[in-house]
């Protein structure tokens, strides 16, 4: 006790303070604030302690403070929700990828067969003979490496375009992307998706060429060729991809992009946000689409074929890059000049009809169920403050 007299006299500056019949007396005319801080590892804690006399009894307040907890509390769960809504965001591309190339992998088959093999029969025998050959299966060969590919493809390439769009819209400050900075972030959408998922590409092409039988499963013709051709085989063909796949994004998203803000600032589109804002959790998850069902699957099914009609025969390119071996390896002009040589112009769009039917129902698909999934997963979305 005398310990705590001693302090409480030393903070009032006050020699009359003592202990009177249990009680703690002051003079009438001292006061004294006392305040600590621990501000360890910036935690910014602070104990704060008040002695103020009311008729000569110092009356003691005691409070603690955290001032810091919160804060980094805060910080550690927008980062979780950040992380969240990220993979999320990422898992609705990759479903949209799944269940689209799933639908049109008999298109795509096709379209690999004019593409890869040459092939010159018309597409109503390419059918028969397919179905002839390896049965209804054989349209789908190849279909789950297609899909090792397109899922997490789709899946970056989603994610970026939404990303790149949005910094583009925050280093700018305005209101709305433009479309010159809609067709940035899909060109750089494409090439971060393509550098990233290339390999898997060009093993499945690798499998269903000539010869690819032989080859076995994914693995295996992985292991064949890293053992054969080397790593870095594995990213035959990266440049006309980059080439290719820049443009194809810049198409893709613009276009669709441009067509639903055309969409939403019409005088329908702003009445359906309006209708949709004040009903609020009575829509189910197709009503709560900003385009609805019919316009999201035109509106994809336009973009997608924009974007493959604009970059078609880079992908002859590649895919011919893609099928040499490292004794007859070309480079993509050499490959471009042999394509053009043996077979003109046209065969620069060799397999373009096929590929036209395979990317219309693919595109349309693939927006929509991303679109629809971003809503199931309860993605959080990039405002356009425009809107608002």
């Amino acid at each position: 006790m005398k310990g705590l007299e001693k302090w409480i006299r030393d903070s009032t500056g006050s020699e009359s303070t003592g202990f009177l019949n249990g009680g703690l007396f002051l003079e009438s005319n001292s006061f004294s604030f006392v305040s600590l801080h621990n501000t360890k590892r910036n935690k910014g804690s602070s104990v704060s302690c008040s002695l103020r006399p009311r008729v000569g009894f110092l009356c003691v307040t005691l409070s603690v403070k955290d001032k810091g907890f919160d804060g980094e509390e805060e910080d550690l769960l927008e980062k979780q929700g950040g992380a969240l809504n990220t993979t999320k965001h990422l898992w609705a591309g990759a479903v949209a990828a799944m269940v689209s190339r799933t639908f049109v992998a008999p298109l795509e088959r096709l379209k690999l067969e004019y593409m890869v093999r040459g092939e010159q029969k018309h597409l109503v025998e390419l059918i028969q003979s397919i179905a002839a050959s390896q049965g209804i299966k054989g349209f789908w060969k190849g279909n789950f490496v297609n899909i090792l590919r397109t899922a997490p493809f789709k899946a970056i390439n989603f994610y970026a375009y939404d990303k790149y769009r949005s910094q583009l819209l925050k280093l700018t400050g305005n209101q709305e992307t433009t479309n010159y900075e809609r067709f940035i972030a899909g060109a750089a959408a494409g090439i971060t998706a393509t550098v990233l998922c290339i390999p898997m590409d060009t093993i499945r092409t690798k499998m269903v060429a000539p010869g690819g039988e032989a080859l076995g499963g994914v693995i295996d013709a992985f292991r064949h060729m890293i053992e054969t051709e080397g790593f870095f085989s594995l990213y035959k063909g990266l440049l006309p991809s980059i080439i290719s796949m820049a443009p194809s994004g810049a198409v893709f998203y613009g276009v669709y992009d441009i067509l639903k803000s055309t969409y939403l600032h019409s005088p329908n589109g702003r009445k359906r946000l309006q209708h949709m804002k004040e009903a609020g959790d009575g829509l189910n998850a197709l009503e709560q689409m900003e385009l609805g069902t019919l316009r999201t699957l035109m509106y994809g099914a336009i973009a997608g074929c924009c974007a493959e009609a604009a970059t078609y025969p880079f992908e002859v390119v590649r895919r011919q890059l893609q099928m040499q071996v490292r004794a007859t390896k070309m480079s993509a002009a050499a490959t471009f000049i042999k394509i053009v040589d043996q077979g003109g112009i046209p065969a620069l769009y060799a397999g373009l009809t096929p590929s036209l039917l395979q990317v219309l129902p693919s595109a349309a698909i693939s927006y929509f169920v991303y679109e629809l999934m971003k809503i199931v997963l309860k993605v959080e979305p990039e405002l356009d403050r425009s809107l608002l």
